[in-house]
């Protein structure tokens, strides 16, 4: 029978050493994520492959939902950095939101085992037990406000990009279970964006 651990909060790192040794933790979920179906990936192989006891995994991770959404955070982290450091083609904020998701859609693609752990944990994640669940929307939310070039965003670009993301989920998963192609995912992207930004000025600068 799986482990039960979410009735207990998680604890957060604090000193250089405890981020050091979560950061090696979310690493190895990861490597062994997409190499194997969630199912298949031990709480135990990853503390192994961490090089931590079990115990502290589990402190930090109470269960495997918690460990897979703290992941997809940490992924979308590294997504940001990738794209800040390279060069962004001139574009209206619409379509630097669309490029942004096809560029977010072909990373997760390159490794569909993972991408498919974190969705699906992300997606089962109760927020009053996950904290991280909210964490996801928002790191992903800011992810497109840079595209856009949103420094201050207003309560309604924030529901339009809620939409946005809860709408592109579905179509990354679509992707993931192979009922579309990947053009057909970055078409539904852009259609996605027209209609959804048309509000939108050509730039917000």
């Amino acid at each position: 029978m799986p482990r039960i651990a979410e009735s207990r909060d998680a604890a957060a790192p604090s000193s250089t050493e405890q981020h050091a040794r979560v950061q090696r933790i979310l690493d190895a979920a990861a490597a062994l994520a997409r190499e194997n179906e969630l199912e298949r990936v031990q709480m135990s192989e990853v503390a192994k492959l961490a090089g931590v006891a079990v115990a502290t995994l589990y402190r930090y991770f109470p269960s495997k939902t918690h460990l897979f959404v703290a992941v997809m955070v940490d992924q979308i982290d590294q997504m940001n950095e990738v794209f800040d450091r390279r060069p962004r083609p001139a574009l209206s904020a619409t379509a630097a939101v669309h490029d942004t998701l096809v560029r977010v859609v072909r990373a997760l693609l390159r490794q569909p085992l993972l991408a498919g752990a974190m969705i699906q944990s992300n997606s089962t994640a109760k927020a009053a037990v996950v904290p991280d669940a909210a964490r996801v929307e928002q790191h992903f939310r800011q992810l497109l406000y840079d595209a856009a070039g949103i420094e201050v965003a207003t309560e309604r670009d924030a529901t339009l990009v809620r939409v946005l993301i809860h709408a592109a989920f579905g179509v990354i998963q679509s992707c993931l279970n192979g009922r579309i192609t990947v053009p057909d995912a970055e078409h539904d992207l852009r259609l996605m964006c027209d209609l959804l930004l048309a509000e939108w000025p050509e730039s917000f600068s």
